[in-house]
């Protein structure tokens, strides 16, 4: 990586109020989104269904989850943050709860697509926050902490829904709701809009600078290889870690290893007790890198603001394709293999992502942060969209054949693909220039 040219970076701005509200937010909206998703699939294969069906539903939850952000985005710059905000949560409770009601396949299907809606909803404000209270002296920090606290509630959600769905699936979709109750409290209470300038475009004039900005056609390729390249094996892993986890690799083992360095009150939380009274692992509870980002975020993302964006983002792209190549390795050559599979997924996930998303808010004016935000969330909704429909059904080809561990070196044969196409971007349309302010 290539290290920044010029004067040190000058002492840093104080986060703001506003900063750590959002950010408690996000922590709860990422608690209820994440502790569904990530057993989705187990809940899925629970009532019946083909992993041909659960990734069309992936894939279509996917992709309304990330589109409409565009559209929500320029709701947030018209009339502010807080008020698109409870409009989300006025749609993402009653959808949670009606999971608890239906259980056939279209009812699943739209009951995650109005799930999806809502999320899509939220998806830009609270990183349009973020973007609108930092500056210049402290954004890779702002996104880092944002990144972080993303995590924290992508990790505890899991870990809770899974202890939950071990006694019932409902008391899991009943906490997610919870979490979106508090997501309203502290809205209203304590949410201040942040000062920047608002918008007094129409809603027209709005969708037509959507259009404006896809009309750039350098813009819009960046966008679709972004989708391709990085979004999609990015959600195939947190489609298929917690499935493969549960279903494949050796989850005795697991709780033993656990156990082993932790001891066994963490171990008996993350497991539970099969019908012959073998302690098991749940897979959806350290299937993630929530766990680990966490943890590490704020320090990783202190080290990569010395360092170019792209260049930063492709070394990330390098570390997760060695995780997949581990992941697959814990098939036949440990189970314990896995968690420094999702540890090198995780490292991977912590350089690139938060940068790649902090790299397109700043070439964004302030002013049009949640526009661009919204069409950043074009490419990761291609890359959801793809995500099931290939590789959940391709982890359904391998796993029929006995040989569920391809998928994982597929998608690792995917980023490194990734790495080379990026660079031949970077070097035949070059790259985009940074706002300072």
């Amino acid at each position: 990586m290539n290290q920044r040219q010029g004067p040190l970076i000058k002492q840093r701005t104080p986060f703001s109020r506003v900063f750590w509200v959002a950010n408690l937010i996000e922590v709860l909206e990422r608690f209820s989104y994440y502790g569904i998703y990530f057993g989705f699939g187990i809940y899925m294969e629970y009532l019946g269904y083909s992993r041909a069906q659960l990734g069309i539903v992936q894939s279509i939850f996917l992709l309304i989850s990330y589109t409409i952000p565009i559209i929500s985005g320029t709701f947030a710059d018209r009339f502010g943050f807080k008020k698109v905000l409870i409009v989300s949560y006025l749609a993402y409770l009653p959808s949670i709860l009606l999971l608890i009601v239906t259980k056939s396949f279209s009812g699943i299907a739209l009951t995650m697509l109005s799930i999806g809606l809502a999320a899509g909803i939220f998806k830009p404000l609270i990183s349009g926050t973020v973007r609108a209270v930092t500056d210049s002296t402290n954004k890779t920090l702002g996104f880092g902490i944002f990144y972080a606290m993303v995590n924290v509630g992508a990790s505890f959600g899991p870990i809770v829904a899974g202890k939950l769905r071990a006694i019932s699936w409902n008391y899991a979709f009943f906490a997610a709701g919870i979490g979106i109750v508090l997501m309203l409290f502290i809205t209203i209470f304590f949410y201040k809009e942040p000062e920047r300038e608002m918008e007094g475009a129409t809603l027209g004039q709005k969708f037509k600078d959507i259009g404006i900005a896809l009309s750039d056609v350098k813009f819009a390729i960046f966008l679709v290889l972004l989708g391709v390249f990085f979004w999609l094996p990015f959600w195939a892993f947190f489609n298929l870690c917690a499935i493969y986890v549960d279903r494949n690799v050796d989850t005795a083992q697991l709780y033993f290893n656990i156990k082993s360095v932790v001891g066994s009150g963490v171990a008996n939380f993350l497991s539970h007790e099969d019908d012959e009274g073998v302690r098991r692992i749940l897979g959806e509870t350290i299937s993630h890198t929530g766990w680990i980002i966490m943890i590490f975020q704020v320090f990783i993302s202190r080290g990569a603001e010395r360092f170019a964006a792209i260049p930063t983002f492709l070394f990330g792209l390098f570390i997760a394709a060695i995780g997949f190549v581990v992941m697959g390795f814990a098939l036949n050559y440990g189970a314990a293999l896995v968690f420094l599979g999702i540890f090198l997924f995780a490292v991977g996930e912590m350089i690139s992502s938060p940068r790649i998303q902090e790299y397109i808010t700043w070439i964004a004016p302030k002013e049009k942060a949640g526009l661009y935000m919204g069409s950043n969330f074009l490419a990761v909704g291609i890359g959801g969209a793809l995500s099931g429909v290939t590789y959940t059904s391709l982890y359904g080809y391998y796993r029929d054949l006995g040989h569920s561990d391809y998928v994982w070196y597929v998608l690792a044969g995917h980023l490194v693909l990734a790495i080379v196409v990026m660079m031949a971007f970077q070097k035949l349309a070059g790259g985009f220039k940074e706002r300072q302010e």
